[in-house]
């Protein structure tokens, strides 16, 4: 070969992996921008609460039950061509969304959003797979991880000063925009690629796994409306648990699972899961949490609120970079760990913080949050492959991927029920009168006005002062699981993993 020609495929490569960049930051921008703009949404659409929460809750779980079931797809029909179709389809979908009339039509187009993103997502991950080799191949996916955390980190920012500017809907011609660079380049740029040995996919498997997800979610939303021992409550919660019991047994019968159960016969594959999970209590959920407090509760401007939850992702842009390099000197599951324990000491700070406070005061906490969490952020896609044997390393990936992010949607569906229902116990001890399950509701969205409305007589104030109180419970309770979680990455992951994850770095740099 030339050196023209290797210097033009250099070129193609990281014109390829700039295409999966691109979709990588899409896709944090529709979850992190729709936060900002909800209570935008909801004023202009319309919805009950439920509805309103499926906005961001419709494309967690679609995205994350689909991911798995989008990597064998990749592999039976080309990689480049589900990327294609996956950022295609999230380009439309998106578009649609700019003109949707609305709530209903809203929360469908978002779960078929995030069907397609699991798509393009999962089809550009393992395009890239065969582009690159070696240690340029986990520079690359590193890269693919950074173009993510902009998303995340430019996110709130960014939707707030579109919002102010254009209105809630330009969000999502901003995400188009990004979206149609990506399926430019990749058109051009990346190569079709097959696994001669797929055999389809395991329909089965993902079929059950998605009803379980979706039935367990729903019932965990409808909860708080209609109280726990609600027969469509109680119908829902067992009808997940049963198509549960369908997927285990399905993946243990069928030739090639999309989930390969043996795994978790490796305690230290446990502790990754574990450990897939605790961002999603500790992090993800204020992403969705405090736009609501400092927009609906405590008036803030969308550009303002935006620009406030900078403090809590802005140090993914550098610390996960940070992490990788001391894993030369400190083990992977020390590093995660001492991030989980600084993380739990900033919610446990923020639980001091009263809703009203001085922007700085609330800051603060939120940028211990978001250091401690940057620390695990750029280790786990690692410690998820080295801690499995290397045959297993696909598989593992792909498992870890669909904990984390499925694990987000069921995370956001469960702490918006906790903290709706610790809302609704302090109203309880109001002297005025009105439907309570109502207004908690409302109120756990950051609705104030819809609140009173529901209690007759409550001052604002008063209303302000008890979702103080129970946001406060609620970052009690998250630093706990966070704190639990900490220790659990010091017991199982052992410190063999070390040294797997640390000889892939080395031959990075």
């Amino acid at each position: 070969m030339s050196p023209h020609s290797k210097q033009s495929n250099g070129t193609s490569k990281w014109l390829a992996l700039l295409a999966v960049c691109l979709a990588a930051a899409a896709m944090p921008l529709t979850f992190t921008g729709t936060a900002v703009a909800l209570p935008s949404i909801g004023r202009a659409l319309g919805g009950s609460p439920v509805a309103i929460a499926w906005v961001t809750n419709a494309f967690m779980l679609t995205f994350g039950s689909s991911l798995m079931a989008a990597g064998a797809l990749s592999d039976s029909y080309g990689r480049k061509c589900i990327f294609l179709t996956g950022v295609g389809a999230f380009a439309l979908f998106s578009l649609a969304l700019v003109a949707a009339p609305d709530i209903l039509v809203f929360d469908l187009l978002r779960a078929a959003q995030g069907f397609a993103a699991a798509a393009a997502f999962s089809g550009g991950m393992a395009a890239l797979a065969q582009e690159f080799d070696g240690p340029g191949r986990l520079r690359a996916f590193s890269i693919v991880g950074t173009s993510f955390g902009v998303g995340l980190s430019l996110g709130p920012a960014a939707s707030g000063l579109m919002i102010e500017a254009f209105g809630w809907r330009s969000i999502f011609v901003a995400v188009v925009i990004f979206a149609v660079l990506a399926f430019g380049l990749g058109w051009r740029t990346l190569t079709e690629s097959r696994d001669p040995d797929a055999r389809g996919l395991d329909w089965g498997g993902a079929l059950t796994f998605t009803a379980a997800l979706g039935l367990f979610t729903y019932g965990l939303l409808l909860a708080p409306e209609r109280g726990w021992r609600d027969g469509w409550v109680i119908a829902l919660l067992l009808g997940a648990a049963l198509f549960l019991i369908l997927f285990v047994v399905t993946e243990r019968l069928v030739p090639r699972p999309m989930l390969d159960l043996s795994l978790f016969v490796y305690p230290r594959f446990v502790g990754v899961q574990l450990l897939a999970a605790a961002p999603a209590y500790g992090f993800v959920v204020l992403l969705i949490l405090l736009p609501a407090r400092f927009i609906g509760i405590e008036a803030m401007r969308e550009v303002a609120a935006g620009m406030l939850m900078i403090a809590l992702s802005a140090p993914l842009l550098i610390l996960p970079v940070t992490a990788g390099l001391l894993t030369r000197w400190f083990h992977p599951a020390t590093l995660c760990g001492t991030g989980l324990l600084i993380s739990a000491g900033g919610l446990f700070w923020l639980a001091q913080i009263p809703a009203g406070a001085p922007i700085w005061t609330t800051a603060l906490p939120m940028l211990v949050i978001g250091t401690g969490i940057s620390l695990p952020w750029g280790l786990m896609d690692g410690l998820a492959v080295s801690v499995v044997p290397k045959e297993r390393a696909g598989m593992a990936t792909g498992i870890f991927s669909t904990t984390r992010v499925a694990g987000e949607g069921v995370a956001l569906a469960v702490v918006g029920a906790i903290l709706s229902t610790l809302v609704a116990g302090r109203m309880r001890g109001l002297a005025v009168h009105g439907d309570i399950i109502v207004a908690a509701q409302r109120l756990a969205a950051g609705d104030v006005v819809m609140a009173a409305s529901a209690m007759s007589g409550a001052e604002r104030a008063v209303l302000v002062s008890l979702y103080s109180d129970a946001f406060s419970d609620l970052l009690m309770l998250l630093a706990a699981i966070t704190l639990l979680t900490a220790l659990v990455v010091f017991l199982f992951l052992k410190t063999e993993a070390h040294d797997a994850l640390k000889s892939q770095l080395d031959g990075a740099a």
